[in-house]
């Protein structure tokens, strides 16, 4: 009798240990790519000669979430594309890099669409503050360099229509 109970006791403690057993895989969940979406279009000029920088395809942010976000979790973007701001109110406004994989240049114009400052080559990741140093209306995010390569100036302009 003793060895039955000692091969049920066995079996019962064989049973619970291979029940409790759990699977360690680790489960891997696939998040998708936040990607572009054309909102409108954005034309970016000269203030001297009125003729044209650039124009680009925009989406923008105006939500309380999509000024938060902006262009985070994104591997890039394309040249001829970038994200307008609008905000409710002319003041300072800041930026920084937090959970953006790219390097930016941020454009801020006043409630007449002039340019009045800008931050050129945002790293990615950075957490520093990147204020507008003026009050502005908007801001412009597009991919780093192209600021210089366009040769911006304060005073240039620009205009954007909505699709």
């Amino acid at each position: 009798m003793k060895k039955q109970s000692q091969l049920s006791l066995l079996f019962l403690i064989m049973l619970i240990g291979f029940v409790s057993c759990k699977d360690d895989t680790k489960k891997v969940i696939k998040t998708e790519a936040v990607t572009f979406t054309k909102e409108g279009t954005l034309t970016i000029y000269k203030s001297q000669t009125d003729s044209i920088l650039t124009s680009l395809d925009i989406e923008i942010a105006e939500s309380d979430y999509e000024t938060e976000t902006g262009l985070m979790y994104r591997k890039g973007m394309g040249e001829n594309q970038g994200m307008l701001f609008i905000f409710p109110d002319v003041r300072q406004h800041y930026f920084h890099m937090k959970n953006t994989e790219f390097g930016l240049d941020i454009i801020f114009m006043d409630e007449n669409q002039n340019i009045v400052s800008f931050q050129e080559n945002a790293l990615p990741f950075d957490e520093t503050l990147l204020p507008s140093q003026v009050p502005a209306k908007y801001a412009l995010e597009v991919n780093a360099g192209l600021a210089e390569k366009w040769l911006l100036e304060v005073g240039d302009r620009m205009e954007f229509k909505k699709d």
